[in-house]
């Protein structure tokens, strides 16, 4: 069972807050950063249809 002292979710989360720092915490400016990093040349953004359970008789 991973803990708040498990090194990887701390280094996860720092990374996070480091990055949400760039911008001030302010998540308009990091979804606005992200949806233009999605739209960089080389990038492919690839999405599929929902995942339907399969029908049971009954």
């Amino acid at each position: 069972m991973m803990t708040n002292d498990d090194p990887i979710i701390q280094e996860v989360r720092k990374a996070r807050d480091d990055y949400a720092k760039k911008f001030n915490y302010d998540l308009d400016a990091i979804c606005k950063d992200l949806q233009e990093k999605q739209q960089r040349p080389g990038k492919q953004v690839v999405s599929f249809p929902p995942n339907r359970p399969a029908k049971t008789s009954g």
